[in-house]
């Protein structure tokens, strides 16, 4: 059995029901800084040196010998080693029945490092959030307390200006609060799609028009003749087509193009292709398969690091695939591949 336990990447410190130690197996004696071998036979609470941050340990703090008959575990909790590093402990309380004296305590330890990781995730959506709304919410309340500090002085054109800025900053939190709902039902596979064969031309043609009405960057977009329709959510290929768009807008230079064609390779058969291109430097080959990670951003012209990450989500979900390659005269391109609707793919 010690060899075993040996193969475990996770630490486990058995002790038997006069609480010393049976076994401890390779990597819960590097943790806790111990020789397996002369661990056997001493009290656990000499061998499971661990502490809380206020210097208490876990052999006081959970009793595993005491308590209620029907307790069975321990359940996972943070506690510090004597390197000071924090593992992630959790125990199974054995007994022949509910009646009888705990038989056995089995404890296992695992590396804290993955709770780092997601405290660090957290901490990145906090502060993402956090500054993506500041901006603005800025500008609403600025120029809502302007309009009540002096709506009789303001003319008709500046009370309008003001007010069509502040639809556009609530707009535009309302996107964000919907990419992040929209994130979350990704990360635990709750995403809930209504798809139904759609003019894929005539969806991406409104958000080209829509795009190009705020900037002064040249946005155009070509549809191939007699393009299949694709089952697709309506609002959910919207948003993957507003998101390259901007995408390409905010990151790249010059002209941004949108083209729609044919594919015959698409994911399960016929399809369409929908490629949008810029003329900027590019996206080099090292970052392509970062670039659809969350949070991830690159440059000085900011963004939640969600719309790429959301792109390749909403595409996977339709059954289709996202790749990264260079425009012809310079630039990144970023084609979509969706399968034909199956009415017009038979």
């Amino acid at each position: 059995m010690d060899v075993a336990l040996d193969l475990l990447a996770d630490g486990v410190v058995l002790a038997d029901a006069e609480g010393l130690v049976t076994a401890v197996n390779v990597a819960a004696g590097r943790r806790l800084g111990v020789d397996p071998g002369a661990a056997v036979g001493r009290p656990l609470a000499e061998v499971l040196a661990l502490q809380d941050h206020e210097g208490r340990d876990w052999c006081s703090v959970n009793s595993p010998y005491d308590g209620l008959s029907t307790r069975t575990a321990v359940p996972e909790q943070p506690w510090l080693l004597p390197d000071g590093t924090e593992a992630l402990v959790v125990a199974r309380i054995h007994r022949p029945a509910l009646t009888a004296p705990v038989s056995a305590v089995a404890v296992s330890l695992r590396s804290g490092r993955g709770r780092a990781r997601l405290d660090r995730e957290r901490s990145d959506l906090v502060a993402t959030v956090a500054h993506e709304l500041r901006s603005p919410l800025t500008g609403v309340k600025g120029f809502v307390q302007a309009l009540l500090n002096r709506w009789d002085k303001l003319n008709d054109e500046q009370k309008k200006l003001m007010l069509t800025t502040v639809a556009a900053d609530s707009d535009r939190l309302s996107r964000l609060i919907a990419e992040l709902l929209d994130v979350a039902r990704i990360d635990t596979g709750r995403l809930q799609l209504y798809p139904r064969p759609s003019d894929a031309g005539l969806l991406a043609r409104r958000v080209v028009d829509s795009v190009a009405a705020g900037t002064s960057r040249s946005v155009g977009i070509e549809v191939a003749e007699g393009l299949p329709e694709v089952d697709v959510d309506p609002d959910k290929f919207t948003q993957v087509v507003t998101n390259l768009v901007e995408n390409a807008v905010r990151h790249g230079e010059g002209d941004v193009r949108v083209a729609l064609e044919h594919a015959d390779h698409a994911p399960d058969g016929p399809g369409i292709s929908l490629a949008v291109t810029d003329e900027g430097d590019g996206i080099s080959p090292e970052l392509r398969r970062r670039v659809f990670t969350k949070f991830w951003t690159s440059g000085q012209r900011g963004g939640s690091g969600l719309g790429l990450y959301l792109v390749n989500g909403l595409v996977r979900a339709h059954g289709g695939t996202v790749t990264i390659g260079d425009a012809a005269g310079g630039g990144a391109r970023i084609v979509v591949l969706l399968p034909a609707s199956v009415a017009d793919a038979v």
